[in-house]
């Protein structure tokens, strides 16, 4: 079991306090001292790992299936004994310039939290350290700790925002290069970027209805001097969502419009073929004419037929070349 559980302790009055070994004895001196709660980290526990912190902490089986199958939706969920809260913390790969999502998942009640962590992206551990430096927020009890991880999570999404906004702008420069600017894979790139968004919006949006509940109304287990708190992650999340879904939106423009620029240039390329087609069709034409090897054809008796039919081609094709050229054609 100590192979999970990455830190375990109790906080008095804001502090740290070394505590029992023993859960249920930690838990119940938590509860004894009645100013003070247990916090235990867990990372990606087993079924029979968890179990044991499942029955001395009294979790509901629900929301321990949940936890142990970490591929949720973020969520608020209210129990008889328990608040149950997941998250999904971002990552940006700055090589492949891909996002990817893990999972946390917040337990809090009476004089106890338990969080549990899938995935590398999001130690908690910088969390804990940041609440252990600020007592005046940690006296809040374990919605100090739900504050925290919430708090961490969503300025990470910032983070990840504006690398994706610097991303696009090479995207969006690529584009609206000069002509042959953009590859055959541009398409292909504003696609997979849009996938990235994507991934974005299914971490951020569905947390706004869970911390407006948090801002908003009275929870259970939640501090009733929480909600200033709150209302600063909410802020903080108001202004990711309404970031990607700039980005989302703009990704569709450019992609319309790296579209409208490809339409543009078969456009041009098929009249470009037409007009070189124009032109060599008059020379074959009349070559054409004179290779049917008729015994009656008036011009064989000119002495200058041929070379002025040899000038009269390329007249014509230089009269439609310049005619095609002042048309764009070529």
């Amino acid at each position: 079991m100590r192979a999970v559980i990455v830190d375990c302790a109790i906080y008095r009055e804001g502090h740290r306090s070394k505590g029992p070994d023993d859960l249920s004895d930690a838990l119940a001196e938590a509860r004894a001292s009645g100013d003070a709660f247990l916090w235990i980290g867990l990372h990606e526990p087993t079924k029979p790992e968890f179990d044991r912190v499942t029955s001395e902490f009294g979790l509901h089986a629900l929301a321990v299936e949940d936890a142990l199958s970490a591929h949720q939706r973020p969520k608020l969920e209210v129990y008889d004994d328990s608040l149950f809260v997941v998250l999904k913390p971002l990552k940006y790969d700055a090589e492949t310039d891909a996002v990817s999502a893990d999972e946390v998942m917040v337990f809090i009640g009476d004089s106890f939290v338990v969080t549990v962590r899938h995935g590398d992206s999001t130690p908690l551990h910088s969390v804990r350290l940041r609440l252990e430096a600020a007592p005046e927020v940690l006296r809040h009890g374990p919605t100090a700790v739900l504050y925290a991880v919430c708090d961490a999570i969503v300025d990470h999404y910032i983070d990840v925002a504006s690398e994706l906004q610097i991303d696009m702008e090479g995207l969006e420069a690529e584009v609206f290069a000069p002509e042959g600017g953009a590859s055959r894979n541009t398409a292909a790139k504003i696609y997979t970027f849009k996938r990235q968004v994507l991934e974005f919006r299914r971490a951020t949006v569905p947390l706004t209805a869970p911390v407006e509940r948090l801002t908003n109304a009275a929870v259970p287990f939640v501090h009733e001097d929480s909600q200033p708190f709150f209302r600063d992650v909410s802020d903080h999340l108001l202004r990711v969502n309404e970031q990607v879904e700039a980005l989302d939106r703009l990704l569709s423009d450019i992609l319309a419009a790296h579209l409208a620029q490809m339409g543009v240039r078969q456009n041009d390329d098929v009249r470009k073929i037409s007009a070189w087609a124009a032109m060599v069709a008059v020379p074959t034409m009349v070559a054409g004419i004179y290779g049917m090897n008729f015994e009656h054809i008036p011009e064989l008796t000119w002495t200058w037929g041929y070379p002025a039919v040899l000038l009269l081609m390329a007249a014509v094709v230089y009269g439609l070349y310049r005619l095609f050229k002042r048309r764009g054609w070529l």
